[in-house]
């Protein structure tokens, strides 16, 4: 991972009031967001490395605002998304601030998910080249950082997933429109058991484009300093990417994970004479019903919309209703906050949940719907 300390020659730095909950003075804290210049390059800095990097609403609002200033500025030809520390580019989003919202101010999390997916379309259309260095850990609101970006660099350190359904919820950030987009059914495979990929099968799953050796890093943010993104990134990409595991397992995730039924699809994996597939079916099992549920269909109606817009509007709905429902939290309090592991979903099993149930969560929301603007991201 680059060094994310301090900049030589930077012409703006700013960063976000630490927002972990503390109260020392901003002067003795580091900021949760670095923002600078160098040169023709911006750079945003997520600076949690204590937290794996994790978003919180602060950091999220003043990346959208940094963005919106730069697409204007002539000087910046290039924006480059790094992490601080050694483990993680992103982790996601802060999911103790959402437990605590959830059961204290639900308006907060509605807030936070329109903006973080207001900022996700941003960078899918933002209008001049954007890199993500997705090296180490990318989950969940990782993903919707580095995911849409123009410029996608992984590294053989690279451990990227969604894992929602672990804590009750459903893949978002445009989770939904990246994993309905992989080959086959590989992204139903990952987004149903909260497995990870490697960076080579982040590639092959159209979730990354390019592989660098993580020891090629520092001399790649030296270069998009002086010379465009596309070229740079050519001058330290690997010429041969590593195999993706991923695609040799497809024959049995394609085959066991078809169509719209999930007892159907969890049969299947039980029966299956690969061992790999018993252990996705263990997996799908200890997840929340509903999120399992919910996250089958919002992968289906993914492959059917047009945008990266739509679908980030079908996954506020889906969101909301979530959050309202009682899985999410239990799910936040037995992984992250008691961590005994032992959640207790309601209900208890894939059968309880009707279509009925699965179809709720994709209703209008009305006046509270998010709408997204429509800009196509302009040649980078």
């Amino acid at each position: 991972m680059p060094s994310t300390g301090a900049v030589h020659n930077s012409s703006d730095t700013r960063g976000a009031e630490a927002s972990s909950g503390g109260t020392a003075a901003s002067a003795v804290t580091e900021p949760d967001l670095l923002l600078q210049r160098e040169g023709q390059l911006a750079r945003i800095i997520l600076n949690r490395p204590k937290a794996l990097n994790a978003l919180t609403h602060p950091m999220i609002c003043e990346i959208a605002a940094a963005l919106t200033e730069w697409a204007d500025d002539p000087t910046v030809h290039t924006v480059l998304l790094t992490g601080s520390g050694d483990r993680a580019l992103c982790a996601g989003g802060d999911i103790v601030s959402i437990y605590r919202d959830a059961r204290t101010d639900p308006d907060e999390n509605a807030q936070f998910w329109a903006d973080e997916y207001t900022m996700n379309a941003q960078i899918k259309r933002y209008p001049k080249p954007f890199v993500a260095l997705m090296d180490r850990i990318v989950l969940g609101g990782g993903v919707g950082l580095s995911g849409h970006a123009s410029h996608r660099v992984v590294t053989e350190r690279t451990k990227l997933g969604m894992p929602e359904t672990t804590i009750g919820f459903v893949p978002d950030v445009g989770g939904t429109w990246l994993y309905s987009r992989a080959p086959g059914d590989l992204g139903t495979h990952l987004a149903l058991t909260a497995a990870t990929m490697t960076g080579a099968d982040a590639i092959a799953l159209g979730l990354a484009d390019s592989f660098v050796n993580s020891t090629r890093l520092d001399s790649l943010v030296d270069t998009l300093k002086r010379i465009p993104a596309a070229a740079a990134i050519a001058e330290h990409a690997a010429s041969t990417v590593p195999p993706a595991s991923l695609l040799a397992e497809r024959a049995w995730i394609d085959e066991c994970y078809a169509g719209n039924d999930l007892p159907t699809i969890i049969a299947r994996l039980q029966q299956s004479p690969v061992a790999s597939a018993h252990d996705a079916a263990t997996a799908i099992l200890a997840k929340s019903p509903t999120a399992v549920s919910v996250t089958l269909a919002s992968l289906r109606r993914a492959r059917d919309l047009g945008s990266l817009e739509d679908v980030l509007e079908q996954e506020y709905r889906v969101s909301l209703r979530m959050v309202a429902g009682p899985d999410v939290v239990e799910g936040i309090r037995a992984q992250v906050i008691d961590k005994d592991r032992t959640p207790v979903w309601q209900p208890g099993t894939i059968e309880a949940v009707t279509d009925a149930d699965v179809q709720a969560h994709f209703a209008s929301l009305g006046e509270r719907e998010l709408r997204l603007p429509r800009a196509a991201r302009r040649s980078s």
